[in-house]
């Protein structure tokens, strides 16, 4: 049998098993000074978008509110409404620069659910490609980027900035 080493995902088991569960990455990661240390493309009034450390493709994004909430029921008005409008941004910076052909948006609400990250709300964007799934996530559960997460945090900010109001 071949192997293809990753050794990048044992931080993401790790992380995943022995995670604290008073730490929250998303109510941690605008608390940094750095947006490119903590991946984050946007910063807006009450919402915020960062890349996903473990992507399922080049260019995943994450909106997430600033306020810790598990529910989208637990969302304000204005929450909720710049959450959709950097939906609608985070689409046109993916057409704009990488070009997919499609796009998946979802929240997993619990761990049941398949949420990695269940006490914060977040919507994954994910570009999609025809052709993009093949054998590596079936047979060995390991995903091929293409793309460098410093790489694709300044292509994707490099265009987010010339949008912003």
């Amino acid at each position: 049998m071949e192997r293809l080493w990753a050794p990048w995902r044992l931080e993401f088991v790790k992380s995943a098993s022995g995670h604290d569960p008073l730490e929250c990455v998303f109510c941690a990661a605008p608390q940094l000074e750095d947006d490119q240390a903590a991946l984050i493309l946007h910063r807006g009034a009450t919402c915020f978008v960062i890349l996903n450390l473990y992507p399922y493709t080049n260019g995943h994004l994450l909106i997430a509110p600033y306020r810790h909430l598990a529910t989208p029921g637990a969302l304000d008005a204005e929450e909720r409404a710049e959450l959709w409008e950097l939906f609608d941004r985070c689409l046109d910076v993916l057409d704009r620069t990488l070009h997919p052909h499609g796009a998946n948006a979802g929240v997993n609400l619990g761990r049941s659910a398949g949420a990695g990250i269940e006490g914060h709300l977040h919507l994954h964007v994910v570009p999609r490609w025809n052709g993009d799934t093949n054998f590596m996530p079936v047979l060995a559960d390991t995903r091929v980027m293409a793309q460098h997460l410093d790489d694709s945090w300044r292509l994707l900010r490099d265009a987010w900035l010339p949008s912003a109001p």
